[in-house]
């Protein structure tokens, strides 16, 4: 199916960011790397832009399809469907996190804390998709069903395959993302210049 290889990949590249961020955070607070504020902005862009905005639409659907089908898994989706309805607050405390070490350098341990939890939040977020909802989908959903979810996923595709003539190309930013990330999560080839 491929909805499901779509939302794999795009679970794959968002926990890629996820993974990024916290290394730079660790490394800027052990005074290992300069922090490159453009290049956290652009990340935290990118959390908001593509998962929180365009991921999590096309998952509801799946969990529509779902809950029409079925009554079993009832706990987990309403807890996936709150955590989706939560993304403007969730984001809204990392960008002003962001805001505050921007302003005040000193900040440095308060926003690589609000990222450390945005990115917990996530990781357990995917793995309840991964394994509540995804089985469940497998289990109950019609080849009509799979049809439409299909084509939903298909029609906005993930930020590693491109989504050239859309209002943002998500590769084009996660290939920027992932260059100017120092080695050994990028290419370090210097600040990010979006």
């Amino acid at each position: 199916m491929e909805a499901l290889r779509i939302l794999g990949d795009e679970h794959q590249s968002l926990a890629a960011i996820l993974h990024a961020v916290r290394f730079m955070l660790k490394e800027v607070v052990a005074g290992r790397l300069q922090p490159d504020l453009k290049l956290f902005e652009a990340m935290i862009h990118y959390l908001d832009a593509y998962p929180e905005k365009r991921h999590h639409p096309k998952e509801d659907v799946l969990f529509a399809r779902i809950k029409a089908r079925s009554s079993e898994g009832a706990a987990a989706l309403a807890a996936l469907d709150a955590q989706h309805q939560a993304a403007g607050e969730r984001i809204g405390r990392l960008e002003a996190a962001l805001a505050a070490y921007v302003a005040d350098p000193s900040r440095l341990a308060d926003f690589a804390a609000a990222f450390d939890a945005y990115a917990e939040f996530y990781r357990t977020h995917m793995m309840l998709e991964e394994r509540e909802a995804i089985p469940l989908a497998l289990r109950v959903l019609t080849p009509e069903d799979w049809a439409e979810v299909n084509r939903v996923f298909t029609g906005e595709r993930d930020p590693m395959s491109g989504t050239r003539g859309k209002p943002e190309d998500f590769a084009d930013v996660f290939s920027k993302l992932v260059a100017a990330a120092p080695t050994p999560i990028g290419l370090g080839a210097g600040p990010y210049r979006g």
